[in-house]
C-alpha cells in the first residue's frame, strides 16, 4: 500500500473511532459529587478534601413563600465562603446549592404551581448563586405527585416538575450572560418506579446537566430488610430495588446514561432480625436499630465481638451480622465502592455521588472512589 493510501486509511479509521459513541475509554473523566451537610452547622471543622471531589452540593436550602430560603442565613453564608475558598485547592471544583431534601420538600408543589410562582422561585434560586458566586442549583424534591414526609402534592406536579426545571434553566442562562460561565442544574431522585410514573423524565432531562440517583435507603422501615444500597439485586430482580435496576429504568424513561450519576451511601442502616437465616438479607425484621456513618462502622462496630462481615457476590454488597443478637448492618464499603466505580465506567454513566460527607470523616470511601474512578 502506498504512503498516500496508508495515510488516508489511518485518517478515516481515526475519524470513525473518534465519532463512535459506543464505548467510553478508561481514561475518560467522571464526576464525584459529595453532599455537604450544612444542616449540621459550620462545615469548616470537616476539613473537606477538595482535591478528591469535582462537585459539592450544599444541603440544604429551604423552600418557603415560593422562594429558595436560607433558613440559617448566618451559618449558610459562612459555609458558602468556606466552600468557595476550597477552589484555591481545586480551581475546577463546582459548588451547588441543594434545595429540599426529606424535611424541606413540603412547599415545592405550591412554589411551582403557576408560571408566576415558578418565575419567582427560579429567580430566588439564581439570586443565591449570583450573590455567593456559586456554580449551580440541585433540586431534591421528595416527592412530586405523591407523599414524602409532610409535603403538599397534587396531580399537576408531574408537569410542573418539568416546568420548574425549565424556569430555573432560563434564569441560569440569564446569569450566564453576565458571568460568561455555564451554570449547573441537577436533581437528586429516588430509585423506584412510582417516581418515574409521576414525572416526565425524558422531557425534563433536557434542562439538566446531571441526574443523581439516590440508590440507597432501599430498606428503611418495614417487615423485611436487606441491602439498602446494593448495586444488583440479591436474588430477585423484579422484587428488589438496586442501583442497576434504577439505571435501566431511567434510561428506558429517556435519560441518557451520561447524565446519570450513581449514588453511594457513606452510612449504614441496621436492624435486629428475627433469625440468623441468610445473615438477615431479605428476611423478617424484629426491630429497627441505629445505623451510623461508615468510619464508625469500620472502626468500631465491625470490631465488636460477634459481628462478622459477609459479602453478597450477587448484590455486590456487604453486611455485618451478629449471630448472637441477630443484628444486621447494611452499608457500602471499599469493595462495593470498587464495583460501583467499575459499573459507572463500563456503562458510560456520568459519575458518582454520595450522601453525605460527614458520615465518613476518615475518608475511607472517598479514598476508594478516587482510587477506582478517573476524575
Amino acid at each position: 500500500m502506498s504512503n498516500k493510501y496508508l495515510f488516508l486509511g489511518c485518517f478515516f479509521l481515526s475519524l470513525c473511532l473518534s465519532c463512535s459513541p459506543s464505548k467510553e475509554q478508561p481514561g475518560d473523566k467522571k464526576i464525584i459529587i459529595g453532599y455537604a451537610p450544612g444542616f449540621r452547622g459550620l462545615l469548616e471543622p470537616l476539613q473537606i478534601a477538595a482535591s478528591k471531589l469535582t462537585h459539592i452540593n450544599y444541603a440544604f436550602v429551604n423552600v418557603r413563600d415560593s422562594m429558595a430560603w436560607l433558613t440559617n442565613e448566618s451559618t449558610d453564608t459562612t459555609n458558602f465562603r468556606y466552600l468557595v475558598g476550597l477552589k484555591k485547592v481545586n480551581p475546577d471544583l463546582k459548588i451547588l446549592i441543594s434545595l429540599g431534601g426529606w424535611s424541606w420538600s413540603e412547599n415545592f408543589s405550591d412554589a411551582v404551581l403557576t408560571a408566576s410562582s415558578r418565575k419567582k422561585f427560579a429567580k430566588s434560586c439564581v439570586d443565591i448563586i449570583r450573590l455567593h458566586q456559586l456554580d449551580g442549583v440541585d433540586i431534591d424534591w421528595e416527592y412530586p405527585g405523591f407523599k414524602g414526609e409532610d409535603n403538599i402534592f397534587r396531580p399537576e406536579d408531574k408537569e410542573n416538575f418539568t416546568l420548574m426545571f425549565q424556569a430555573i434553566r432560563e434564569e441560569l442562562e440569564e446569569l450566564t450572560k453576565s458571568t460568561g460561565q455555564h451554570h449547573l442544574l441537577t436533581t437528586a431522585i429516588p430509585c423506584f418506579q412510582a417516581f418515574i410514573d409521576k414525572t416526565e423524565m425524558g422531557k425534563l432531562q433536557t434542562y439538566l446537566d446531571y441526574i443523581n440517583l439516590m440508590s440507597y435507603d432501599f430498606y428503611v422501615a418495614g417487615d423485611t430488610a436487606g441491602h439498602h444500597t446494593n448495586l444488583f439485586p440479591s436474588s430477585n430482580f423484579d422484587q428488589e430495588e438496586s442501583g442497576h435496576k434504577a439505571v435501566l429504568a431511567y434510561i428506558k424513561a429517556g435519560v441518557p446514561a451520561s447524565k446519570l450519576v450513581l449514588g453511594m451511601a457513606f452510612y449504614g442502616r441496621s436492624w435486629f432480625m428475627k433469625s440468623a437465616d441468610n445473615h438477615g438479607i431479605n428476611r423478617p425484621v424484629d426491630s429497627v436499630a441505629r445505623g451510623g456513618g461508615y468510619s464508625m462502622i469500620k472502626d468500631s462496630i465491625s470490631k465488636k465481638p460477634g459481628f462478622v462481615r459477609y459479602w453478597d457476590d450477587q448484590a455486590k454488597a456487604p453486611v455485618l451480622f451478629n449471630d448472637s443478637t441477630f443484628q444486621m448492618y447494611s452499608f457500602d464499603d471499599e469493595e462495593s465502592i470498587m464495583h460501583k466505580c467499575n459499573y459507572v465506567i463500563e456503562n458510560n454513566l456520568g459519575g458518582v455521588m454520595f450522601w453525605q460527607y460527614a458520615s465518613d470523616p476518615k475518608l475511607y470511601l472517598l479514598d476508594a472512589v478516587n482510587k477506582y474512578l478517573p476524575h
